[in-house]
C-alpha cells in the first residue's frame, strides 16, 4: 500500500529466529502501565455472551484451544530481558476453559449470578508474565441455555480482535462439531513478525514526515476540556464508570445516509461533528479536542490476526467563526482524512514527543473519546444456537467521556460511557437527548450556522420555563391623594401640614 507523501508500506515477513521478540510501541506502553500499576483489568477487553440453544461443550473448548494455537498473541507473555521487555512464545494449553454448572441455583438467582460473575471476570487481572491473554468460561443455567464470559488483555487483543475471536470460534465449533477438522486458512504471519516489521519500518524519513504532521497540527492544544463537571477532578483520576444507552430507529440513519450521500461524507463525519459541537456549545469552547480509533491493520494480511493493532488518532476541531454545518462538516472531512493518512504514528511516540503537562488527574493530549462501529454481537451463530450480549460490562471507564455509535439493521444505538466521579447520571442524560436535538436539527437544515442549531430537550424547556416562573402579587400602593383621603377620614382633626406658624388639619386639606 502506498501512503501520502509517496512511502510504500514494505510487506510484513515471518521472522525465522522467535526467541526474545520484540514488542510493538502499543505493546510496549501496556507492559509499562502494568509494571507501574502493579496488574490492573484496565486493560482488560471483556464480553458475556447468552447461548440460547444446545451447546456441545467438548465441540466448544476444542475450538478455543485452537484458536489459542493459532493466535500467537494470545500464548505469549512478556518478561524484562537487559532492561528491555520481551515478548516469549509459549506452546498454549490444551484446555483453557473452565466450566461451571448453576442448574442448582433457582432461575432469578442464575440470571443475578450469571451477570456478577461476568463483571467479576472482567475486572479480574491478567498477569503479563506468565497468564494465557485470553480467559473462558461456560456457566450452564439449563441445558439449553448458556453464558459464556471471554476476556482478553489488550496487549494481545483489541475491539477488532473480539471479532475476529467470535467468527472464529463459530466456524471451528460447527466443524468440530460436524466431526470435521479447522476450516480456517493458514496465517502467513503472527503478531510478532508485525511489531518487528513496525519497528524496522516506523524511522527516520517515514517516522519525521508523520511526526511533523501531527507536530504542526497539535501546536497549542488545549491541556483539558471545558465541559462543567458536577463535582472537582480528584487529584488522581479514578476509573470507576456509568453507562447511558439510548437508541434510535432506521428513519435516522436513512437521513444520516442521505445527507452523506449529497455532501460527500461518511457516517462517522456527520455523526463526529455532531458531537463536536455538543462538546463546544456545552463547554462555551471553539478548540474542541476528542480521540478516536482506527483499527490499524495496514496490511491485508493483518486483517485475520488477533492482536493490538488499533491506534487512537487526535481529532481537533476548530469552531471559530460560527460556521454553517455545511462547511463545517467540509472542514471536519479534511480534517478525518488528513489524519488517516497519518494514522502510522503510534499515539505512544506522539505523546513523547509532544510532552503534554502530564497530571495524574487526566489522560494526556484528550479525555474525551468518539467510536463509531457496523458491527453487533447479538444476532451471532454458533452453531444452530443464538448468541446475545449479556450485561453491562466491567464499568471500568478509561476516560471522561465516550460515545459509542454502533450501526446495524434496526438503527442506530448509542453508548453514553462517563466517569462518575466527574459527572452524575442526569447529567449524561441530558447531554444525550440534547445530541439527539442537535442531530436532528443539523440534518434537516444543513446551510445553518452551529451556533443556531436546537439544542433543548423538552426536559430543558420544561426546567427553563419553571426556572422563569417569577410573577409574585405585590400589593398596589395608592396615589398620594388617595393616602391623605383615608388619614382624613380616620382623624380629620389632626394636623397635616405647618409652615410659618400656620397649620392645616387633615380635614381641611
Amino acid at each position: 500500500p502506498e501512503l501520502s507523501g509517496g512511502w510504500v508500506l514494505p510487506p510484513i515477513v515471518a521472522l525465522q529466529d522467535r526467541q526474545n521478540l520484540v514488542l510493538s510501541f502499543a505493546q510496549q506502553r501496556l507492559w509499562f502501565i502494568d509494571r507501574l500499576e502493579g496488574g490492573s483489568a484496565h486493560y482488560n477487553i471483556s464480553g458475556a455472551v447468552r447461548v440460547r440453544g444446545s451447546l456441545d461443550r467438548e465441540a466448544f473448548s476444542r475450538a478455543l484451544g485452537a484458536i489459542v494455537q493459532r493466535h500467537e498473541a494470545l500464548r505469549t507473555v512478556f518478561r524484562e530481558l537487559g532492561g528491555k521487555a520481551i515478548q516469549v512464545v509459549q506452546a498454549g494449553t490444551a484446555d483453557l476453559l473452565v466450566q461451571e454448572d448453576l442448574r442448582g441455583l433457582a432461575e432469578e438467582e442464575r440470571e443475578r449470578e450469571g451477570v456478577r460473575r461476568a463483571r467479576e471476570d472482567a475486572r479480574k487481572p491478567f498477569d503479563l508474565s506468565r497468564d494465557l491473554m485470553m480467559r473462558a468460561t461456560l456457566l450452564t443455567l439449563s441445558e439449553r441455555e448458556h453464558v459464556i464470559l471471554l476476556s482478553m488483555h489488550h496487549i494481545a487483543s483489541d475491539g477488532w480482535s473480539m471479532g475476529v475471536l467470535l467468527r472464529e470460534l463459530g466456524a471451528l465449533y460447527e466443524a468440530f462439531r460436524s466431526g470435521g477438522e479447522s476450516p480456517l486458512p493458514p496465517l502467513s504471519v503472527q503478531y510478532a513478525d508485525y511489531a518487528a516489521w513496525q519497528r524496522q519500518w516506523l524511522r527516520g524519513e517515514v517516522l519525521d514526515a508523520q511526526m511533523s504532521y501531527w507536530r504542526s497540527r497539535l501546536e497549542g492544544l488545549p491541556v483539558v476540556h471545558g465541559l462543567p463537571l458536577d463535582a472537582p477532578r480528584p487529584a488522581r483520576e479514578g476509573f470507576e464508570g456509568g453507562q447511558h444507552v439510548a437508541a434510535s430507529g432506521t428513519d435516522l440513519t436513512e437521513r444520516i445516509a442521505a445527507l452523506c450521500r449529497k455532501r460527500g461524507v461518511t457516517p462517522f463525519m456527520v455523526l463526529q461533528a455532531a458531537f463536536a459541537i455538543l462538546l463546544g456549545r456545552t463547554s462555551q469552547e471553539t478548540d474542541v479536542v476528542m480521540g478516536s480509533p482506527i483499527a490499524g491493520r495496514v496490511h491485508r494480511d493483518l486483517e485475520p490476526l488477533i492482536g493490538f493493532f488499533v491506534n487512537t488518532l487526535v481529532l481537533r476541531t476548530d469552531l471559530s467563526g460560527d460556521p454553517r454545518v455545511e462547511d463545517f462538516l467540509a472542514a471536519g472531512k479534511q480534517t478525518i482524512l488528513d489524519a488517516y493518512a497519518h494514522q502510522h504514528l503510534p499515539f505512544e511516540m506522539l505523546v513523547e514527543e509532544l510532552r503534554p503537562e502530564r497530571s495524574l488527574s487526566h489522560s494526556p493530549l484528550f479525555q474525551i473519546l468518539f467510536v463509531l462501529q457496523n458491527r453487533a454481537v447479538g444476532g451471532t451463530g454458533l452453531g444452530g444456537s443464538r448468541l446475545e450480549a449479556v450485561g453491562e460490562g466491567s464499568g471500568i471507564v478509561k476516560l471522561d467521556l465516550e460515545l459509542n455509535a454502533l450501526e446495524h439493521e434496526e438503527g442506530l444505538i448509542l453508548t453514553w460511557l462517563y466517569k462518575t466521579d466527574l459527572f452524575e447520571a442526569a447529567t449524561v442524560e441530558r447531554m444525550a437527548v440534547r445530541f439527539g436535538v442537535l442531530l436532528e436539527g443539523l440534518l434537516a437544515h444543513p446551510e445553518a450556522r452551529v451556533q443556531d442549531l436546537p439544542l433543548l430537550g423538552e426536559s430543558d424547556r420544561s426546567q427553563l420555563s419553571a426556572w422563569n416562573a417569577t410573577a409574585a402579587a405585590y400589593p398596589v400602593a395608592p396615589c398620594l391623594h388617595g393616602l391623605i383621603a383615608a388619614q382624613a377620614g380616620r382623624t380629620p382633626e389632626a394636623t397635616a401640614v405647618e409652615a410659618e406658624g400656620l397649620s392645616l388639619s387633615f380635614g381641611e386639606l
